[in-house]
């Protein structure tokens, strides 16, 4: 911590943060007298090389390589490569394949937005985090009877930060036991979590039969038991925050730009032709758009594919606008950007960290709307997720349904509770508060589609038709692209083939959207936007500070910086071996 005399900020860095995976710093300069974070820089020092060393390789190889990108969404990283293989082969996986990632998937959202809300989120929010930043409001907490005790037991806002604690917290511990059971849900699926071992293009090697939907479901109604208490409660404690702290939805508040790739094929309608790509993904489960300031402003994954930027500016590498470009125009014949993932080439360049100038190894990836390069985010993933397919109405499958204004969410009865209806409302704020509440929901949310899914895959079963793998051919020149959501936002991969080799891929996480530094424009990044002018609300003063909401809000993102190598070697070192490890430099 240093303090700058003559501005009366405070510089303050938490490098790496934690709770997460991956090298992110954030620093910040604090005006400790207005009480506001007047500015901050997100850093990530890991490179992401997985651009360069995909070249050459066998195109079937794409899911597993690319599943090592990350030990935390790797399935989601294997499905979206499969995608974009899928479009690039040209082949069509029958509908129980498909049915089956679905499943697959919807196990991975609950089970990394459980332990992750539960057990790393909600530390932020536990009984002895919040003693130590802001005691006056864990009095005020012991004080709030909680509206919706009935449902999940805790009888005052206090008692929901004590079951938070770490360890000791009952719901803490209770949230750690589901967890297992949907990675198990996740393992009947794909064989093995989180590096899928049985997804591949064209489908799934998964042997599908009624006790498999059997298993997966056992487990499935036991989380939804679950959730019936979840929601209710984590309701009660972030409503509790804006009453506790008035002021509090500045938080972490920023511009309403959110970007969703959409998620969970229909495979009634999904052939992954890009020629026929705004029709079927708008038949997603989860729905594709871009949401500016409110207003949807389309839902067309072929629009959304050509409005990608990736920008450079206070990142580590140097322009390719003299390269060569792969693709010139889409499969529909529209012109593709230079700056687009089909088009990009990684140079990195290593140096000095430098705030003012280059300080990270995160590109800028931003959304061309034809006028504005926009710094999307993702909501930390579910915000954007239920903003779009609310807005877009297009989802009705009985257990779930948008409204144009929310999205509803029908639980049937479980053994313990009858059934219970849900409905995420859309919020008059993108804020610290509404990402981690959004996360809730769309843990139910993802349950309830899951009984669809396993609804629809008995139905194949049961009618005998239980393929779930279609053949394929690799082309000579192919491209591809696949868009999905990883569980904390947009995922896309790119993929250019010559010679039956990949010549150029690039995987988009949601990391870079979310994490971006400045871009050449200037623009921050969503964690910087997001963090720099918001106020101050802890009770210590400079000396004792801690930055609890500064880190709320960098978490409400989900951040996850894994994605990439760990390691630049240069141009590298050639080593010489003057004598065998085995014998004395004499010979004997």
């Amino acid at each position: 911590m240093t303090q700058n005399r003559e501005t009366e900020l405070v510089d303050m860095a938490w490098d790496p943060i934690t709770r997460i995976v991956g090298s992110l710093g954030i620093y910040t300069k604090i005006d400790f007298k207005q009480r506001i974070v007047a500015q901050c820089r997100s850093t990530s020092s890991i490179f992401r090389g997985y651009s360069i060393f995909m070249k050459g390789k066998d195109p079937r190889d794409a899911h597993f390589i690319t599943s090592r990108i990350c030990g935390i969404c790797g399935d989601n990283h294997a499905t979206c490569s499969c995608y974009a293989q899928n479009m690039a082969y040209r082949v069509k996986p029958p509908h129980l394949g498909e049915w089956i990632v679905n499943l697959g998937e919807a196990a991975e959202y609950m089970f990394d937005h459980n332990i992750f809300q539960e057990n790393l989120v909600g530390v932020d929010y536990c009984e002895k985090m919040v003693a130590e930043t802001n005691p006056g409001v864990l009095a005020a907490a012991d004080r709030t009877e909680s509206p919706h005790a009935g449902d999940h037991g805790h009888r005052t806002i206090g008692d929901i930060m004590r079951s938070l604690n770490p360890f000791t917290g009952a719901f803490y511990r209770e949230a750690l036991q589901v967890s297992r059971l949907t990675r198990e849900m996740f393992c009947l699926m794909e064989g093995r979590h989180v590096h899928p071992s049985t997804l591949y293009p064209g489908g799934v090697g998964t042997v599908a039969t009624i006790q498999l939907m059997t298993d997966y479901l056992s487990r499935l109604m036991r989380y939804v038991e679950f959730m019936k208490k979840v929601v209710p409660m984590h309701d009660d404690l972030f409503d509790f925050f804006y009453q506790a702290l008035p002021g509090y939805e500045q938080v972490g508040n920023r511009r309403i730009l959110l970007g969703c790739w959409g998620s969970f094929q229909d495979p009634e309608h999904c052939n992954f032709e890009y020629a026929d790509m705004t029709d079927w993904g708008r038949k997603m489960y989860v729905t594709p758009g871009i949401v500016v300031d409110g207003k949807l402003v389309t839902t067309d994954l072929v629009k959304i594919n050509l409005g990608i930027r990736i920008l450079l500016g206070s990142s580590y590498y140097d322009d390719w606008a003299e390269q060569e470009m792969f693709v010139t125009h889409d499969p529909l014949g529209n012109p593709v950007d230079r700056r687009h993932p089909w088009n990009q080439h990684t140079n990195p360049r290593p140096q000095k960290r430098d705030l003012e100038d280059k300080y990270s190894w995160v590109m800028s990836p931003r959304w061309y709307d034809g006028r504005d390069y926009l710094a999307l985010d993702t909501g930390g993933g579910p915000l954007a997720r239920l903003w779009s397919t609310a807005l877009a109405g297009l989802v009705d499958i009985g257990y779930v349904r948008s409204t144009g204004s929310s999205v509803q969410i029908n639980l049937p009865k479980t053994a313990l509770k009858g059934p219970v209806e849900l409905e995420w409302k859309i919020p008059r704020w993108s804020n610290t508060i509404e990402r981690n509440r959004a996360r809730t929901y769309f843990q139910a949310y993802a349950a309830a589609c899951a009984l669809h899914f396993a609804e629809k895959a008995l139905v194949e079963i049961r009618a005998g038709r239980t393929r779930t793998w279609e053949s394929f051919e690799v082309p000579d020149e192919g491209i591809g692209c696949g868009f999905t959501e990883a569980v904390r936002g947009a995922l896309s991969h790119h993929m250019v083939i010559r010679d039956g080799k990949i010549a150029n891929y690039h995987p988009y996480p949601p990391t870079p959207w979310n994490a971006s530094p400045r871009d050449i424009f200037g623009t921050p990044g969503p964690y910087e936007d997001a963090v720099q002018g918001q106020p101050i609300f802890e009770e210590n003063d400079r000396e004792h500070f801690k930055g609890i909401d500064i880190m709320r809000t960098v978490r409400s993102f989900d951040p996850c910086l894994p994605c990439g190598v760990h390691m630049y070697l240069g141009g590298g070192r050639k080593l010489e071996l003057l004598h065998s490890p085995t014998q004395s430099p004499g010979g004997e």
